[in-house]
């Protein structure tokens, strides 16, 4: 398939606002080419570099490769250089064989032209959940697997909630958690952290309180929309939560819950493991909607890919190497070790029944959203940077939630990213 220039520098562009919502590091790759024949060297790139041969991620990597009969040469880098360095490859005709791309992407990379259907390969979605498989889904076709899905929930501290009097299953909508953080802070401890950094993190932990109210992400000022800003502004204004949530990435919020000061966080399924070394007990509960119910939230996680390739004979064995790495039984390993939920109830099953803890995480999961969904595709970035701006601009007293937001559609409305 044959592209503009044009239109692939444009998906470049728009690759660069949809850095990760989970936390990964960096890194670089490079394809190579090679015969499409049984023993050949298939690319593969993933947004793990903090994964080495060594890793459990990277052995499966290369076993589904041995077990295809060919040799994996994996390159891990992060969401935002994958995304670029996989247009500038199909431009220049050395796309990878196989690629894992952060969900939001996928749709820029269809709009490209550069990934391939699951039906044209002749790979089965439907076990798969259609809220996950919908984040990569344009114009009802699936254009990758899943490997696993994350979301995001409120962990709590429980020694700081039964300090000040709160029992966590009070917390049904805004004005019961309001109400705890209040008294949080009357007892001496710090209510609430999460990001609302300007990047995609920070529209990424919005996205649940947008939501949660009722939130139309094509119409970022109506009154619900304001109400989830105006709810962020007040927790800040009030001391509920602290000032640096402005410059607070996801990473940097978990540091400030693990400290042990604060009665929630808001965060992902992938920081399970820290929390089980954060030294207090905790628990999890869902991110409650406005009057009630847990809030939709946005779903995380990666899709394993097949790039266009001029040499159509690789995709038998480029089928083969997705099939392997999201097979129920190396869904179950490969989620345990990327803390992800598994995208089939099969595997939630079995991941719940290993690990409870689990279980408030499968069903946020399945209640959660894709950002590019409902026909959104491309045009979420244009609507995700005027929004995480509209946050910046309401929490730091710039301006009035509405005034913000105000701001925010019009820019949304002209495409302006």
């Amino acid at each position: 398939m044959r592209h503009t220039r044009r239109t692939l520098l444009a998906a470049v562009a728009v690759i660069g606002t949809l850095a990760s919502a989970t936390a990964c590091g960096g890194g670089s790759g490079s394809s190579s080419s090679s015969s499409g024949k049984s023993g050949a060297t298939y690319t593969f790139w993933d947004p793990y570099p903090q994964f080495d041969a060594s890793s459990a991620w990277g052995k499966l990597v290369t076993k589904c490769g041995t077990d295809a009969g060919v040799k994996v040469k994996r390159t891990g880098m992060d969401t935002t250089d994958l995304g670029n360095k996989a247009l500038l490859a199909a431009q220049q005709g050395n796309a990878p064989d196989v690629m894992l791309v952060d969900n939001p992407v996928v749709s820029t990379l269809v709009e490209a032209g550069i990934l391939n259907k699951t039906s044209d390969l002749g790979l089965d979605t439907s076990a798969i959940q259609k809220n996950v498989i919908g984040a990569g889904t344009i114009d009802g076709s699936p254009y990758g697997v899943p490997i696993g899905a994350n979301t995001l929930a409120l962990y709590y501290n429980k020694k700081v909630l039964s300090a000040a009097h709160v029992d966590p299953a009070s917390i049904k909508d805004w004005a019961s958690l309001t109400a705890a953080l209040e008294k949080v802070k009357a007892a001496g401890k710090k209510g609430i952290t999460f990001s609302a950094i300007n990047t995609e993190e920070g529209s990424f932990q919005f996205l649940p309180w947008f939501w949660g109210a009722g939130g139309d992400l094509t119409k970022l000022n109506s009154p619900k929309g304001v109400a989830a800003l105006s709810l962020w502004k007040q927790w800040v204004d009030e001391g509920y939560a602290p000032k640096d949530v402005l410059q607070n990435t996801q990473t940097t919020s978990w540091q400030e819950f693990a400290t042990g000061d604060y009665a929630f966080g808001e965060n992902g399924t992938w920081q399970l493991g820290n929390a089980a070394k954060a030294g207090f007990p905790y628990g999890v509960i869902s991110i409650p909607g406005q009057n009630g119910g847990s809030a939709p939230v946005p779903t995380g996680g990666e899709f394993v890919t097949v790039p266009v390739q001029k040499d159509s004979s690789r995709y038998d064995v480029s089928k083969k190497i997705v099939t392997c790495l999201t097979s129920s039984a190396n869904l179950l390993s490969t989620d345990n070790t990327l803390m992800y939920v598994a995208p089939t109830q099969e595997v939630q099953a079995q991941q719940v029944k290993a690990n409870p803890q689990l279980k408030p995480w499968v069903d946020a999961v399945a209640a959660a959203r894709g950002r590019t969904s409902g026909g959104l595709g491309t045009k979420y970035p244009t609507i995700s940077q005027p929004m995480w701006t509209a946050v910046q601009s309401a929490l730091s007293g710039s301006k009035s939630p509405k005034d913000a937001l105000d701001t925010a559609q019009t820019a949304a409305a002209k495409g302006k990213s």
